[in-house]
């Protein structure tokens, strides 16, 4: 039952469905004067609020004229947020006055689609938008959320795609020993801040699919309004299915293999489906690109593919089609982490009498096999499938796009990690959703001008609050471990709000360590009694509810955490969430991540505690490798390389971590002036804000993704209409099949001037003479190129330039071409070069794209004097 509100109440319904009220404070200053402690009550949920506030507090509102006033403000504000040009209309204006771009394909004659793509669809298992919306278990859906609402913010045409599902994660508790326990409360659709998707005649919308054996799996519609930007989640609890596919989407993350591999076709090939019928019903433009943010919705391009096949289409020429406008984005950096399933539980779920019957179920699977050196033969990988169903492939932070290139090199035999084509966009966060109110009232343009002594009281208001919360919360889950009050008396001692105080909050898999700061005990125990320097931790985190390793790496936390000597000084919080974090961050003064290097994809927690002024203490992975500044926080040292055992590595970088601690990071907090402020500390405090600060912003990363991956994959989607397709697909065909015929036959030199002794000077030329077969190709469906650069103790070709040499003849007698050109020796020290042939096509989005490349023989590299690369 919804509440009926009063005519000039109405616009609360609006506000409260929309979810920008999640990041703009005013919204939500609103709606808890509407019912303070039904504010508090409801979990700052509007939704919840109106619910339950009374019809005579109602009535009273309704007469209130300053309330009125401010209703009115906030809802035009919200018009005005949503209808309004932003940076994204910006750039379609600037792009329509400069016309097409030189020698690109062009677009179509509309302001909308101006070298920008009119539409993009971002498929996510999990999206983290607030508290109010539980759909979510980490990292992972936090991104998703904060790709959403800076979409939003910059008005990026985005729509996002994902599941509903009914118990959301879990919520996590502690037995009286410490041990995690998981609940998994239903959630009901009606309660959250969703639509559901109808028929223009009221009926609501269902999407289909086929299960093996010709069982139908039903799906309705939820729509969330996450600013300007539509969110479509799909939801398997409906009456038509039976029990158990009403359960393909109980949880996030649950259940064995046959039930993921549900989840992820209804993601991937019921989310395109959904996306289709609400564009017919609402008029949204068609996405021209689709985003899967990691593999587990790589099913989509299947879909499209049969929409494709359906229209007329060959399967290779779709397969190009689909490509060209598909962005993929990995997070993961070990091949553990990925999605991967029995070729055999594949198979049955596809072809004749089960899903995309239109399509071989050969041609499925080929797209998803291990077929590369080091593969397992017989699984499908939801990250292999979906790099090769997308043009574009990024990680998510400079070292991570490196790792990702030497994880997935097996897909480009022949090519080094380096050219790889995954690049990478290092993630960001929304600020307005994880700054603190403060923060965000003074803007970063003040920090530079603020006085220290004021930013350091603003710093010490916001660890007071944290403390305040961290004793609500403890208490609560005392009195959940079977505590009785009078047990409880200590908790109003716990944390100190003139201590250094270090957050510690994420998911708990091994290679995070949450334990490692209990790796000493003793000395641990010095750091957090220190008679004049104490420190105090606070630790959050979940264990996957299948992790046993994980929650006994909890349990060892929250053992230490209950010893008597310490509780006031390191406390272990239970369900983290959105709403724990949003305080957590800003109280906090360092925060702390020690994964195992370079475990950790990207790391946004840290992010988030940067944007609050907080200083990061962190191993060198994800971003703060690339970041990383001494203005900004420590670097913990890692002992890398393989020859160290993992017991051996933990001791010695808890060690470093103690040292940093004890020598550096506390001696700075309490090193006060005669003002009694610690101005090295508060220096230090002002920089992460004014410097740090704006480059981990979401808005950042949707821009980059905008620019880099967005517009060139809206430009090939147009440029390869299904003539086009089909000329690149027949293209590809006839290059692989003549591509063993392809060969680097023979390579001469000649240095000029001539070089006695061996040793080449710098400036001199390498005139290169180069013949090539080409077996049935032409020299137009290749270039040959010199590769050339340092060579280092392995003899390898490092920071490679590559020139392309030029057909003077041919082909010859024996059927060889002659390729020559000038090579100029503009380094010093050694010095190496190979030849090689790639393909080349206009299509192409880079020379690597068919994963081809012709090297010359051991015996023509040995007589010719090149390096093998």
């Amino acid at each position: 039952m919804r509440p009926v509100l009063p005519e000039p109440l109405r616009p609360l319904n609006r506000l409260a469905r929309n979810l920008r009220w999640s990041w703009h404070p005013e919204t939500r200053e609103l709606f808890e004067s509407v019912d303070p402690e039904g504010w508090r009550e409801s979990g700052g949920d509007p939704v919840r609020l109106l619910g339950a506030v009374p019809v005579s507090r109602l009535a009273d509102l309704a007469e209130d004229r300053p309330f009125l006033r401010r209703l009115t403000a906030a809802a035009d504000d919200l018009d005005d947020y949503l209808t309004g040009p932003r940076w994204y209309q910006g750039r379609v204006a600037a792009e329509d006055r400069a016309g097409p771009r030189p020698g690109g394909p062009v677009p179509p004659v509309s302001s909308a689609l101006s070298g920008l793509p009119a539409a993009i669809a971002y498929f996510s298992p999990e999206f983290g938008i607030t508290a109010a919306l539980p759909q979510y278990s980490g990292g992972l859906g936090i991104l998703a959320g904060d790709h959403l609402k800076a979409a939003s913010d910059l008005g990026v045409p985005l729509m996002g795609v994902g599941l509903l599902y009914r118990h959301g994660y879990f919520r996590q508790s502690l037995s009286r020993e410490g041990w995690q326990q998981e609940h998994y409360p239903v959630l009901d659709p009606d309660e959250l801040p969703l639509t559901q998707l109808c028929e223009a005649d009221g009926r609501p919308v269902r999407i289909p699919l086929t299960l093996p054996g010709g069982r139908p799996l039903h799906a309705r519609v939820w729509q969330a309004q996450v600013g300007r930007v539509p969110l479509l989640l799909l939801d398997s609890d409906v009456e038509e299915n039976g029990h158990g596919e009403r359960e393909v989407t109980d949880r996030l993350y649950g259940g064995g293999s046959e039930h993921r591999l549900l989840q992820e076709m209804l993601l991937g090939i019921g989310g395109v489906r959904a996306v289709r019928v609400y564009c017919r019903l609402t008029g949204h433009p068609g996405p021209e690109v689709f985003h899967t943010n990691e593999g587990h919705a790589g099913f989509q391009g299947l879909e499209r593919i049969r929409e494709l096949i359906a229209a007329g289409t060959g399967f290779d020429a779709a397969h190009e089609a689909v490509r060209a406008g598909t962005v993929f984005t990995t997070h993961t950096p070990v091949p553990a982490g990925i999605d991967r399933f029995d070729r055999e539980l594949v198979a049955r779920h596809f072809g004749d009498g089960a899903e995309l019957p239109g399509i071989e179920v050969e041609r499925i699977l080929a797209l998803g096999m291990e077929t590369y050196p080091g593969g397992e033969p017989n699984l499908f990988n939801m990250a292999v499938m979906g790099l090769r169903l997308a043009q574009r492939a990024n990680g998510v932070s400079t070292l991570h796009g490196r790792v990702s290139r030497e994880m997935f090199a097996g897909l480009w035999p022949g090519f080094d990690s380096e050219e790889v084509p995954i690049t990478s966009v290092t993630n960001g966060v929304h600020a307005p959703t994880w700054t603190a109110p403060e923060i965000t009232r003074l803007g970063a343009r003040q920090f530079g001008h603020l006085a220290d002594g004021e930013l350091w009281e603003l710093r010490r208001t916001l660890r007071k609050r944290l403390v305040v919360e961290v004793r609500r919360r403890l208490y609560d889950s005392w009195r959940q471990r079977g505590a009785g009050t009078a047990e409880l008396g200590w908790i109003d001692g716990v944390l100190d709000p003139d201590v250094l105080t270090i957050g510690f909050a994420r998911r708990v898999p091994s290679y995070k360590r949450l334990t490692l700061m209990l790796r000493d005990q003793d000395r641990l125990m010095e750091l957090l009694l220190h008679p004049e320097r104490p420190i105090q931790i606070v630790v959050a985190g979940k264990a996957h509810p299948a992790d046993d390793g994980g929650k006994r790496l909890v349990q060892e936390l929250v053992r230490f955490a209950d010893d008597p000597r310490v509780r006031h000084r390191l406390v272990f919080l239970p369900d983290y969430g959105m709403g724990m974090a949003q305080n957590l961050y800003p109280g906090c003064d360092v925060w702390l991540n020690n994964p195992l290097r370079p475990l950790e994809a990207c790391g946004t927690s840290g992010m988030k505690a940067a944007l609050n002024g907080c200083l990061n203490l962190s191993v060198l992975d994800g971003w703060w490798d690339e970041w990383y500044d001494p203005d900004f926080g420590w670097a913990v040292p890692t002992a890398d390389g393989d020859a160290i055992d993992e017991t051996r590595r933990d001791d010695i970088e808890a060690a470093a971590l103690y040292d940093l601690l004890e020598q550096r990071v506390a001696p700075r907090f309490y090193d006060r002036g005669p003002d009694g402020i610690p101005g090295r500390w508060v220096a230090m405090v002002r920089r992460t804000l004014t410097t740090l600060g704006p480059k981990v912003l979401a808005g950042r990363m949707v821009r980059e993704y905008v620019e880099r991956l967005y517009a060139p994959a809206a430009r090939s989607h147009r440029a390869l209409d299904p003539a086009a397709a089909a000329e690149l697909a027949t293209w590809k065909a006839r290059l692989r099949a003549a591509w063993p015929d392809v060969a680097v036959d023979h390579v001469e030199a000649q240095l000029t001037p001539p070089a006695p002794g061996g040793a080449a000077e710098l400036g001199s030329t390498l005139s290169l003479r180069v013949r090539v077969r080409l077996g049935a190709l032409d020299p137009a469906d290749v270039e040959v190129q010199a590769v050339a650069g340092r060579v280092d103790d392995t003899d390898r070709i490092t920071g490679a330039t590559h020139v392309p040499l030029k057909p003077t003849t041919g082909p010859d007698s024996e059927g060889r071409h002659l390729y020559e050109g000038p090579l100029a020796l503009n380094r010093t020290g050694p010095f190496g070069y190979t030849v090689r042939i790639l393909p080349t096509h206009r299509l192409l989005a880079g020379p690597a794209e068919p994963g081809l490349v012709a090297l010359p023989s051991e015996a023509t590299a040995e007589a010719a004097g090149v390096l093998m690369r």
